[in-house]
């Protein structure tokens, strides 16, 4: 069905950042459908948890914070978090009566007219004065290039559509990406695959004792500053580096973990270094992350000569009607909870300050 209508603020995504921002506009009197609309594209609730794969059980999945107004509460720790996160989300939705709609996707976000944000959409036209986008990053993995890549006579995928370790029983696996993806599946793949190789650009770092708060900031606070700087936004992840638990120190002391230095090419059976050494592989798995999904947003022109989006806050430096809720800092769920409030925090203020004066 096609639509045009005008809305106070359009929420983009609704995953925790969407859900977040959706549920902080409700509770300061904004009503869906009347004054916002969340729109998202994906098929059922559940944000990008709904496309984990199914090994990747509620028990692994780490810092996993509760939304506002509502706990995640008994969660089985063996089921798989696709299927526990998404139920969540749904009961979430239909309690707070957010309405999401879905599947939309969100083709382009322009300048309209009388300083409104025209969102075309594959459900027809949103005229807005302020957007909230919580896009994420799942749809845009991120694949490195490497000399030799189209050579490969072997398979390659990414962490997107990696779907448990049966499907590589006997294969030589290499697996690539320093990241808390990485160390997950080269402890799943080891009992199932004839061989794996970890390789990473740099050497991993291995974090001892618990993340108390005063670490948190810090964090949060490096990567805060690039995106000040308008370069793109690192993972929160990269700064904090991986928490040593009992698996990891298991596969550090039975060879699992063993990292290897970046390969420098990749030939058809595998992969080569320039020193000669080569590892035969028939999967090469890139578990290299991912990258903000902002295509949407290019005709605003918000991208910095350093390749990122400026933000202040969650504020966009160079368009203040726009606000980015899980981008950059407040890429965990819960830094995505706090910025959804800042975000309708700023975006109160700003249609405030435009309404006019009586005479």
């Amino acid at each position: 069905m096609n639509e045009s209508r005008e809305v106070e603020v359009v929420v983009i995504g609704a995953g925790q950042a969407g859900l977040s921002s959706a549920y902080h506009l409700r509770r300061t009197g904004f009503e869906p459908d009347r004054d916002f609309v969340v729109l998202d594209h994906s098929p059922a609730p559940g944000g990008a948890w709904q496309f984990r794969w199914p090994s990747l059980t509620y028990g692994k999945v780490h810092g996993m914070h509760a939304l506002p107004g509502m706990e995640l509460t008994d969660a089985d720790p063996t089921r798989p978090s696709a299927e526990v996160i998404a139920e969540y989300f749904d009961r979430y939705e239909r309690a707070f009566d957010l309405r999401v709609r879905r599947p939309v996707d969100v083709r382009a976000v322009r300048e309209g007219d009388g300083g409104r944000l025209t969102v075309e959409t594959s459900a027809g036209t949103w005229s807005t004065r302020a957007l909230i986008n919580a896009t994420g990053t799942w749809d845009r993995p991120f694949w490195p290039r490497y000399p030799g890549q189209e050579t490969f006579r072997g398979r390659q995928l990414h962490t997107a559509r990696y779907a448990g370790p049966e499907e590589f029983a006997g294969k030589r696996v290499v697996v690539v990406g320093g990241g808390a993806s990485g160390t997950q599946h080269l402890l799943e793949l080891a009992p199932y695959a004839a061989a794996t190789t970890w390789v990473t650009r740099r050497p991993p770092v291995f974090r001892e004792g618990p993340f108390d708060q005063e670490a948190g900031r810090t964090a949060v606070a490096l990567v805060e500053e690039r995106v000040r700087q308008g370069l793109p936004p690192r993972s929160v992840v990269s700064v904090t580096g991986l928490p040593l638990n009992d698996a990891i120190r298991q596969g550090l002391a039975d060879g699992t973990l063993d990292r290897q230095p970046m390969f420098d090419r990749i030939i058809p059976d595998g992969v080569e270094w320039n020193d000669g050494r080569r590892v035969d592989a028939d999967v090469i798995l890139w578990a290299t992350g991912f990258r903000p999904a902002l295509d949407h947003l290019t005709p605003l022109r918000l991208r910095e000569p350093g390749g990122g989006i400026r933000v202040e806050g969650t504020r966009a430096v160079a368009d203040p009607r726009v606000h980015l809720v899980g981008y950059g800092p407040s890429a965990s769920t819960i830094g995505a909870n706090r910025a959804g409030r800042a975000a309708v925090r700023d975006i109160r203020r700003l249609l405030a300050e435009e309404q006019p004066v009586a005479a």
